[in-house]
C-alpha cells in the first residue's frame, strides 16, 4: 500500500469532519465556456480548414475488447521490450560479477559462472522487476525515470537480495558479489535503456509522431515552459499556442484566445495534451478545466513554478526537462478495469457461496415477518446515470414508497439524502437488517452482473438522484459500490457534501489495496453500527 493510501485510511474518521467542501463546490460551479471565439483568437483558427476530430471521453469505461486497441497493444509491446532488456541486463550483471570473482580466485571458468548465474537469476530478476515497477520504470516515455531512479531501485533490490541470502543461511567472506552486481547492473541497464529510448525516439520521429500541445497561463512562464518542452523532450512536441486572458506575444507563440475558448481550440487544432503553465491559475477553474479536457479525450499536465523550470531539476523531469505531473481522469479502464472487475467477480462469487446459509435464513425471516416480496428491486442510477435494479432484502412494509412524500418534512439528513431514525415503514426484521447492513447482501448479485462493484460510490435512490446538483453527478463516472468510504467514515453521521468529497477522494486514490482496506474496515464499521439506521 502506498503512503498516500495509508494516510487516507488513517484519517477517514477525522478528515471529513474537519475539511470543508467549499472548494469542491466552487470549482464545480465555475462558469461554462463561451460558445464563440472572438477577436484575434478567432482569425488564426479560421485559417485552418481542418474538420473537427471526433474526440473520445477518456473518462468513459473502456469496451470489453480494450486489449485490441492500438494504444493498449503499444503499451504491452513497450513493457515486454523493457522486461526483456532488464532480463538481459540483470543476467549480464550477474555473469560479469561471478566471472570476475572466479578469475580473482584462481582462473576464469565461464561454465561455472554461467551455472551460478542461472541459480540466482530468477530471484534477482523478480526483485528487480518489482522494484522497477514500483518507481514507474515501465511507464510511458515522457514520465519514465532515468539514472537516479534506476540506481535507487537496483540498490533496494540488492539490499533485498542480501537480506534474503543472510536469512536463508548464506555466509560470505566479503560482500563484493552484491557490490559488483549493483555496479554492473546499473551500468548495463542504464546504457541499454538509454539506447532503447534513443532508437525508439528516432523511429517515432521518422514516423512523424508528434504530440500537439496547447499551454494555458500568462506571463513569461508560458514561454519558458514552451521552450523547455519543445527543445529537449524525448518525443517531438508541437506547441500550437497558448490560451490566456492576456494578448501579449510570448516569444512567437500563437495567442489562441482565452480559457473560455478551450473547446473550440481542442477540436480545431487536434490537441493531444493541455499543459497548465501558470502557478497562479485559479484552483476553482482548474478543476473544471481538467473535466472539460477529459470529456474530449485530451490529457492534462500541470507544470511547476518558473524557478523549477529554470533549474531544470532532472530528478523530477522524467523524460523531459520540465517535471510534468499528469492528471489522470477519475475512472477505471483498460488494465485497471480488468483488475478491478476480476477482483469483484472472485470475491462476490465466493461471498455468495460462503454466505448462502445466511442469505437463506434472512430470506425466510423476511418472508415470515410481513407480506410482500423477499427481494426489493430498487431502481437506482448506475455508471453514467443509467438506471438498474439494485437488489436488497425488503426491510419495509409493502408499498412503503407511497408514503414517501408525507415523511419528507421529517428528513434528518442534509442535501439530497433522505433518512429518518425511526422510520415507521420499517418492519421489525427490516430494522435489524438495516442496523447491520445485511439488507444489502443481495447486491453481490448486482456485482456478478456487472451493474455494481464491491467498492465504490453508493448508488442513491432515484428520489435522491433527482435532487443532486450537477457537480455531485461526477461520482457516477464509475460503477457504484456495495461499500465505500461513506461506510467506513461515519456513514449517516456525515454531511452530504463531505460524503461527496469522500467519493472524489476514492476516485483519485483508487487501488486494489485501497479497495481491500475499505472492505476490511467495513466489517468493524457495520458491527459497531456507527451512524447506521
Amino acid at each position: 500500500m502506498t503512503i498516500e493510501d495509508q494516510e487516507l485510511i488513517e484519517q477517514l474518521d477525522e478528515a471529513p469532519r474537519r475539511a470543508s467542501a467549499a472548494s469542491v463546490i466552487a470549482a464545480a460551479r465555475a462558469p461554462a465556456p463561451a460558445d464563440e471565439l472572438a477577436g484575434a483568437a478567432e482569425r488564426p483558427i479560421a485559417q485552418r480548414e481542418q474538420p473537427p476530430v471526433a474526440l473520445r471521453d477518456v473518462r468513459a469505461r473502456a469496451p470489453l475488447l480494450f486489449l485490441l486497441r492500438r494504444v493498449t497493444l503499444r503499451r504491452i509491446l513497450r513493457v515486454a521490450v523493457l522486461l526483456a532488456i532488464d532480463f538481459v541486463g540483470v543476467a549480464a550483471a550477474l555473469f560479469t560479477t561471478l566471472s570476475i570473482k572466479l578469475a580473482l580466485n584462481g582462473g576464469l571458468r565461464a561454465g561455472v559462472a554461467f551455472s551460478d548465474t542461472r541459480k540466482s537469476l530468477a530471484f534477482a530478476y523478480l526483485v528487480v522487476v518489482l522494484m522497477f515497477a514500483r518507481v514507474d520504470l515501465y511507464g510511458d516515455r515522457p514520465r519514465r525515470p532515468g539514472l537516479p531512479r534506476i540506481f535507487s531501485a537496483l540498490f533496494q533490490a540488492t539490499v533485498v537480495g542480501l537480506v534474503f541470502a543472510l536469512a536463508t543461511g548464506g555466509h560470505f567472506h566479503s560482500y563484493g558479489f552484491f557490490i559488483g552486481s549493483l555496479f554492473f547492473g546499473t551500468l548495463y541497464l542504464v546504457v541499454a535503456r538509454e539506447l532503447y529510448t534513443r532508437v525508439t525516439g528516432w523511429l517515432l520521429d521518422q514516423a512523424g509522431y508528434r504530440r500537439r500541445v496547447v499551454l494555458i497561463g500568462s506571463g513569461g512562464h508560458v514561454a519558458a515552459v514552451a521552450q523547455a518542452i519543445g527543445g529537449r523532450s524525448r518525443t517531438q512536441v508541437d506547441v500550437v499556442g497558448y490560451l490566456s486572458s492576456e494578448r501579449k506575444p510570448q516569444d512567437g507563440l500563437r495567442a489562441l484566445g482565452g480559457v473560455e475558448h478551450l473547446e473550440r481550440v481542442l477540436e480545431r487544432e487536434r490537441i493531444d495534451e493541455v499543459i497548465v503553465a501558470d502557478p497562479e491559475f485559479p484552483p476553482d477553474q482548474a478543476v473544471e478545466l481538467v473535466d472539460r479536457c477529459h470529456r474530449r479525450g485530451v490529457t492534462v499536465h500541470v507544470a511547476p513554478t518558473t524557478i523549477e523550470v529554470l533549474f531544470d531539476r532532472a530528478v523530477f523531469a522524467a523524460g523531459s526537462s520540465v517535471p510534468l505531473f499528469t492528471l489522470r481522469p477519475p475512472v477505471f479502464e483498460g488494465v485497471q478495469y480488468l483488475v478491478k472487475r476480476s477482483f469483484d467477480l472472485v470475491l462476490s462469487i465466493a461471498g455468495l457461496v460462503l454466505l448462502s446459509p445466511v442469505l437463506a435464513v434472512i430470506a425466510l425471516a423476511v418472508r415470515l415477518s410481513s407480506p410482500g416480496p423477499v427481494i426489493y428491486r430498487s431502481v437506482r442510477p448506475g455508471i453514467g446515470g443509467r438506471p438498474f435494479h439494485c437488489f436488497k432484502f425488503r426491510t419495509m412494509r409493502e408499498h412503503a414508497e407511497r408514503s414517501q412524500e408525507a415523511l419528507e418534512p421529517y428528513n434528518e439528513l442534509s442535501g439530497a439524502l433522505f433518512k429518518i431514525r425511526d422510520d415507521p415503514r420499517l418492519t421489525p426484521v427490516g430494522r435489524l437488517l438495516r442496523r447491520f447492513s445485511l439488507d444489502e447482501l443481495p447486491q453481490l448479485v448486482n456485482v456478478v452482473r456487472g451493474e455494481m462493484s464491491l467498492v465504490g460510490p453508493r448508488p442513491l435512490p432515484m428520489r435522491d438522484y433527482e435532487r443532486l446538483e450537477e457537480w455531485h453527478k461526477k461520482r457516477y463516472l464509475v460503477l457504484p459500490g456495495i461499500t465505500g468510504l461513506w461506510q467506513v467514515s461515519g456513514r449517516a453521521e456525515l454531511d452530504f457534501d463531505d460524503l461527496v468529497r469522500l467519493d472524489f477522494l476514492y476516485l483519485e486514490r483508487w487501488s486494489i489495496l485501497l479497495d481491500l482496506t475499505i472492505l476490511l474496515k467495513t466489517i468493524p464499521a457495520v458491527l459497531s453500527r456507527r451512524g447506521a439506521y
